[in-house]
């Protein structure tokens, strides 16, 4: 007999069209309906809170006496909570994001009783292949998911296996039509009949053993009172199966008896049968960047910083840490940074991502100046301190201010040796601006403040200082105008459009047209991108840039500003009427000792209904390209196979080859390679008759959420038609990339290791004698340099370095982009009583060898480990 699963439950979006203020009202008023149904029926055994506790801590801020009833229902079973925070995006969310996001949706469930264990991801538009892998870091074996698949993957079951590259795997139980088939169950027997029959077709297909789900649920739907009702007219229709309320674990212990179930890799992208929009990876390119530079600097940065700060005595604040965590996850869930909500909901995530930057920006602040201000010397000049967040020392160039009252000075390092430096700027600053104490005393000499540019070496994930020392003249500028650049790596001159020429030294080749802008228009919505049909692209081949290009001992900047001229919107893009521009201000950054060039975007948008794209031609045909997931690397073919009969297999949308990044994406042959790195942007394109150029997405700019018949997804609006003029991208935009050429192929080269790098730029603080922000001396002695650690292998990538949640350990997470083993290899430079192997949720497995307080693990390609120590 088939037994059907009646599993209650609600998908919460926490904000869409709708506010979360809204879906607050709405949560209170369901929670309690629900809760009254558990607590007083004894034949209703569950109901599945999506997953999710940000929905609890939504309540909970309204409702906090009604923790007692959640809890006692959470112990009995009846309630199902966690493992999650939010409902993640798995695409342009970096994989400590998802990590804390299950580290802390499990730490929040604790208070309560026991998580559902299941990596629940119901609506994630797409599926990354290191998904396995990250919910056996938390002990997680089942996965339920929806978007994505189809039968080229390797089966036409909606149960398998599905593993990840360091043979990681979960027991996957699929949706094939949604979390929402049994949502509003109608009473009348001819309508439930006519619904549940096309259900079941589909449902009984796809199934590998007897048992089928039908969720009974639907976004923000409150609980089905009359659900007895409904379940006595199935079993009347349907006598030759069983109905009943159940819960997800229980049909995962009926696929488990099934020993032949397929096993399947890799990620799930297909919009075959249910939409994933690939496109949406670019939708307010203004919400997506503040993401990928926060993500940055939080695993980058302050993690890093607040464990060096921790192993000399401070405090590591794990509550402002949190705060921040969870700030930007509840941007995290795949509504809400898919951007395809309203402009309202917009703002409040941009105004969330605001909110955690200032946090972190102040938090990794504080941490400088607290290491700063307690360093052990006698000597009583003013301080700038260097910091170094990557476990191997670097000689690099660092641009930053320095605050005096000097007129001029010299760097000194603590053993008095000079260290050149350059000033490119000089000018005076208010001394109310430091400290409005200063003038309240009628001291009004003012201050100089100097951007100044030295090249170091800073010890491995730690700190160097110097002294502002009192001088007679400042250091030289060497910084003088010219027409090509010319560094250790490369030659740089520009061309009369704005695009750049490079010489490659170290591989005799040319790149030219680098920077060469496409301008299409976009009649998409906030899903998707989708072209007009058989237009003209236009391209700043013709325009005539300003252009400032100079260089100094340390580095070459130049300056370009690119005006290109465009329609203003889809209609005058139709008659082809061009009557307003884009405006692209690049500031492109080359050190003379590196093989990279920096570029900060500004651009000016005043057009709407369009899509603009930066091209980098490599040369290289191509026909799969590399780019980053979580803790990894993915190859993906230039051009899908599924583009030449989509339309007959009636797939839901288009598989144009437009795919998701996180750090970086290269083409490369064995001999050579280019990648492009990103602090912003995480969305390309391969392209190019022969594949072999990469377009880099710069923004989208749309004015609606939902839209039908579109030209590469047809049929019904994703999402609502709802008009979202924010979403036009009208003003100011800025992004953050590099480009980087290398020898052999993008993996052998461990790009993944080079954009870490340029995440992680060195970090400097200015300690000067006033501070409006008075803080007591901390009575910790620090050293004038500290190395905490340093890796003696080079294949591994760090992650993150932090305290643990719970215990006095630190937590080092390492992972290997390659396609050969390797070791995670560290040093530490503290004694280390002992170190422990341990999962993604800070969980020791096994202890570990020490010899000198050296840490050693191996590395598959594509795994992430963990050491606790």
């Amino acid at each position: 007999m088939k037994k059907v699963h009646i599993v209650p439950h609600m998908h919460w979006d926490r904000e869409w069209y709708f506010s979360t203020e809204e879906s607050r009202i709405l949560l209170v008023n369901n929670m309690e309906e629900i809760l009254e149904m558990l607590e007083n029926n004894p034949d209703y055994p569950y109901y599945v809170l999506d997953g999710q506790t940000s929905i609890l801590e939504d309540y909970f801020a309204v409702k906090p006496e009604n923790k007692e009833r959640v809890r006692k229902l959470v112990q009995a079973g009846k309630l199902i909570i966690g493992p999650w925070y939010t409902q993640t995006d798995e695409m342009v969310v970096g994989g400590e994001s998802i990590v804390r996001n299950l580290l802390y949706g499990l730490k929040d469930t604790e208070e309560f009783g026991e998580p559902m264990m299941i990596g629940y991801l119901p609506d994630s538009f797409g599926q990354s292949s290191q998904m396995p892998q990250i919910l056996n870091g938390f002990d997680i074996k089942y996965s339920i998911f929806w978007r994505g698949t189809s039968e080229r993957h390797g089966t036409n079951k909606t149960e398998f296996y599905w593993t990840s590259d360091d043979g990681s795997k979960v027991l996957v139980q699929l949706f094939p039509l949604g979390y929402a088939i049994g949502k509003y169950l109608p009473e009348d027997e001819e309508k439930l009949q006519e619904r549940i029959n096309k259900y079941f077709t589909v449902l009984d297909r796809g199934a590998t053993t007897e048992n089928i789900i039908l969720p009974n649920g639907h976004d923000q739907m409150p609980i089905q009172k009359n659900i007895f009702t409904i379940m006595e007219k199935l079993q009347k229709l349907y006598p030759d199966r069983e109905f009943f309320l159940s819960k997800y674990e229980n049909v995962f212990a009926e696929l488990e008896k099934n020993q032949a179930l397929p096993t399947l890799q890799g990620e799930f992208l297909d919009g075959k049968y249910m939409r994933v929009h690939r496109s949406i990876y670019s939708t307010r390119m203004d919400i997506k960047a503040a993401n990928t530079r926060i993500e940055n600097k939080i695993t980058n940065v302050l993690e890093p910083l607040a464990a060096i700060a921790y192993s000399l005595g401070f405090e590591y604040h794990h509550g402002l840490i949190e705060l921040i965590w969870k700030e930007i996850m509840k941007n995290h869930a795949h509504d809400s940074i898919g951007c395809c909500c309203s402009d309202k909901v917009h703002r409040e995530i941009m105004n969330r991502f605001f909110l955690a930057e200032e946090k972190t920006d102040q938090l990794i602040e504080h941490y400088k100046r607290k290491i700063t201000d307690s360093i052990d010397t006698e000597r009583t000049e003013d301080r700038l301190t260097a910091f170094n967040l990557l476990p191997y020392e670097r000689k690099d160039v660092v641009t930053t201010k320095v605050i005096t009252k000097l007129n001029s000075f010299t760097l000194e390092d603590a053993e008095g040796n000079r260290i050149p430096f350059e000033v490119l700027n000089k000018e005076i600053m208010d001394p109310g601006l430091i400290d409005r104490q200063i003038v309240h005393y009628g001291n009004y000499d003012p201050f100089f403040q100097y951007t100044v540019q030295l090249q170091d070496s800073i010890p491995a994930m730690g700190y160097k200082t110097y002294f502002v020392v009192d001088a007679k003249s400042n250091m030289g500028n060497t910084l003088i105008e010219k027409n090509t650049v010319d560094t250790e790596f490369y030659s740089v001159s520009v061309n009369p459009n704005g695009t750049l020429k490079i010489w490659d030294k170290q591989l005799n080749r040319e790149f030219d047209q680098v920077l060469r802008l496409e301008n299409g228009g976009d009649d998409g919505d906030e899903y998707d991108f989708s072209p007009l049909a058989d237009e003209t692209l236009f391209y700043s081949d013709n325009v005539e840039a300003e252009v400032k290009v100079a260089q100094n001992g340390y580095e070459a900047r130049i300056d370009i500003l690119v005006k290109l001229d465009v329609p203003g919107d889809l209609e005058k893009r139709k008659i082809n009427k061009v009557d307003r521009f884009v405006e692209v201000h690049w500031k492109v950054m080359i050190p003379n000792h590196q093989p990279i060039i920096k570029i900060e975007a500004e651009i000016d948008n005043q057009a709407k209904d369009h899509r603009l794209r930066t091209l980098i031609p490599t040369g290289i045909a191509s026909s799969f390209s590399v780019s980053d997931n979580q803790f990894g690397f993915i190859k993906r073919d230039v051009y899908d196979s599924a583009m030449d009969y989509w339309k007959e297999q009636d797939w839901d949308e288009r598989p144009d080859s437009i795919f998701p990044m996180l750090s970086f994406t290269g083409l490369s042959d064995h001999e050579h390679g280019i990648s492009v790195l990103t602090n912003s942007t995480r969305e390309f394109e391969i392209v190019g008759e022969k594949y072999d150029t990469i377009a880099i997405t710069l923004f989208r700019s749309v004015g609606v959420l939902g839209k039908e018949e579109m030209l590469r997804r047809p049929g019904r609006p994703s999402g609502i038609k709802l008009p979202t003029p924010d979403s036009q991208m009208l003003g100011l935009v800025k992004l953050d990339f590099a480009i980087t050429t290398h020898k052999g192929s993008t993996t052998t080269a461990n790009i993944g290791r080079i954009a870490k790098e340029f995440t992680t730029p060195i970090q400097t603080y200015n300690k000067i004698p006033h501070n409006a922000m008075k803080l007591n001396p901390s009575g910790i002695k620090a050293p004038l340099s500290f190395s905490f650690l340093q890796e003696t292998n080079s294949t591994a990538v760090l992650s993150t370095l932090k305290k643990a949640e719970k215990e006095d350990r630190f937590v080092l997470r390492f992972f290997n982009p390659t396609e050969t083993e390797g070791h995670g290899s560290y040093t530490v430079n503290l004694s280390v009583e002992h170190a422990l192997e341990a999962n993604l949720n800070e969980k020791p497995i096994t202890q570990l060898n020490l010899e000198n307080n050296h840490l050693i693990l191996p590395l598959k390609p594509n795994q992430v480990k963990t050491v606790l120590f």
